[in-house]
């Protein structure tokens, strides 16, 4: 019987300064309550004239990952919490997930960009995601 356990943590740690480019850890996701998980990206410090972007792959053994992105966060270069819908119902092959992110940097002064952030994670409860998709098509 598969186990339906709520998983709740940081894909990239709190406080995480990127300068390059870079990967988060693997997060096994095969034994959540629900296939879509709620990602939260906040960005707290940053210098100007650069830009972030972070997607998050899939992988069916913790070792060798997808080719290309499952999502990808649009390109942010301001503080703030940016929330997005992971939905792996259609990716039943991806067993653990990770963050990858990319930093860029233009303009005058330090060349190397600077970001201080983290990505959270949260399974949506089934029971909450079939109340907002139901109230989704009576609105619809």
């Amino acid at each position: 019987m598969p186990s339906t356990a709520t998983i709740d943590t940081f894909l990239v740690p709190q406080k995480t300064v990127a300068t390059a480019k870079g990967d988060g850890c693997a997060l096994e996701v095969s034994g959540a309550a629900s296939r879509v998980f709620l990602l939260t990206l906040n960005i707290t410090n940053i210098i100007e004239q650069q830009s972030l972007d972070v997607s998050i792959y899939g992988s069916a053994d913790g070792a060798t990952w997808s080719a290309k992105p499952l999502i990808a966060f649009p390109q942010k270069f301001y503080r703030g919490q940016h929330p997005l819908l992971l939905d792996l119902t259609a990716h039943g092959e991806a067993k653990f997930v990770r963050a990858h992110w990319e930093v860029g940097r233009w303009g005058r002064g330090p060349t190397t960009p600077t970001f201080e952030y983290h990505l959270a994670s949260m399974a949506v409860p089934p029971d909450i995601l079939k109340d907002a998709t139901a109230e989704a098509k009576a609105l619809a």
